[in-house]
């Protein structure tokens, strides 16, 4: 089963596991001393120090009472038993299937992540994008945001979003319609439904792709973990794309934190007079990518010098072709279907009669003039 061969990937000693889903109980997202506490000490000694409150640093210590009522409830054992009958599991720093990008946080980075669904967290991250954007979005911004997602699930990437109303829904049903997959990071446990009205999503989300979060199960969002949770999505993935924010969105901070842990930060340009694409304008004059499809976010992030994007142009027409005198005698030639004698002709372009006379035989086998008895005309 591939369940089986998931938890073959895990490489971290039980003792310790049971110690990081503890601490994901006691330590909130984000929290820099216990980070710190952490990577001096490991999870067992920091997990002693937290629930007795004992011999932490004075930044931990002013909050010493919180840690230990936390950890006196918290019960490790029975959340990966009740995780395991969720088809949920924890990926801990160490494991196999532990993405290495998120080591980039330094002592931000979460303890560990709560994962539910059947495929690899570690081989997703290495292929996968950001979409994110705001919760009341436009129909430009919804479209939009389906419509690259499903093409960059058709070039085999991975979506990664927030589960939120707005862009993120679009990008993750844009990646599942076109049979691809996605992945949530979520601001509560991987077992509540947040927004409840997207019930049906996130349970398709867990059936084709992965929900991801750093808290336990059972845990509700609040404000603060939702920007939190935004460092994660930043992180895990090769780059972010802002298809609408105004300019106090949550989906900017998305921005802020790949632009610190120098990852590609993109920006869908949208009207000028839609207050909900100022914040992606600033983006973009703050340096920022300009996307317009999903071929050109897959250069920004895709291997150098072969995921480029095809060079777009326009129609080559036959008087592209022109040379200088040829275009000079063209813009000569009247309309109208009476047209105009060669001698008209050399007045109207400043060259010698037979330089025109020339040209003109050049454009009519091109289709370009006609003649008319002496005249000449556009065709």
């Amino acid at each position: 089963m591939l369940t089986d061969t998931l938890a073959d990937l895990r490489t971290v000693p039980d003792t310790e596991r049971l110690a990081r889903a503890a601490l994901s109980r006691i330590i909130e997202p984000g929290d820099e001393p216990a980070g710190l506490l952490l990577a001096e000490h490991g999870p067992i000694e920091a997990l002693d120090r937290l629930s007795l409150g004992r011999h932490l640093p004075a930044p931990l210590a002013r909050n010493a009472e919180g840690y230990r009522a936390r950890a006196a409830v918290a019960r490790p054992a029975v959340d990966l038993d009740r995780a395991r009958s969720l088809g949920a599991r924890l990926v801990c720093p160490g494991d196999a299937d532990w993405p290495s990008q998120l080591d980039d946080l330094g002592p931000i980075r979460p303890v560990a992540l709560w994962v539910r669904g059947g495929v690899s967290l570690r081989l997703l991250a290495l292929r996968s994008v950001a979409m994110v954007g705001a919760r009341a979005c436009t129909a430009y911004g919804t479209h939009t945001a389906s419509a690259l997602a499903a093409e960059l699930a058709d070039a085999a990437w991975v979506v990664v979003s927030g589960g939120a109303y707005g862009i993120d829904a679009a990008a993750h049903r844009g990646a599942l319609a076109a049979t691809g997959i996605t992945m949530a990071v979520l601001a509560c446990g991987v077992d509540e439904i947040y927004p409840r009205g997207h019930s049906a999503l996130l349970a398709r989300i867990a059936e084709q792709g992965l929900l991801v979060s750093e808290l336990p199960l059972g845990a509700h969002p609040t404000k603060p973990r939702f920007l939190l949770r935004n460092r994660v999505i930043a992180a895990l993935t090769r780059g972010t794309v802002v298809v609408e924010a105004a300019r106090r969105s949550g989906a900017l901070s998305t921005a802020r934190r790949a632009l610190d842990l120098n990852r590609m930060v993109m920006g869908i340009p949208g009207p000028i007079t839609s207050e909900l694409s100022t914040g992606v304008h600033a983006l973009l004059r703050s340096g920022a990518t300009l996307v317009t499809e999903a071929a050109e976010i897959i250069e920004q992030v895709g291997d150098i010098g072969t995921d480029l994007a095809p060079t777009r142009r326009g129609p080559i027409l036959a008087r592209d072709q022109l040379s200088a005198d040829a275009l000079r005698v063209l813009e000569a030639v009247p309309a109208g279907a009476q047209g105009a004698p060669v001698e008209r002709l050399v007045r109207g372009s400043g060259l010698a009669a037979d330089t025109v006379l020339q040209r003109l035989y050049e454009l009519g086998s091109l289709g370009l003039v006609a003649r008319t008895g002496a005249h000449w005309r556009l065709a």
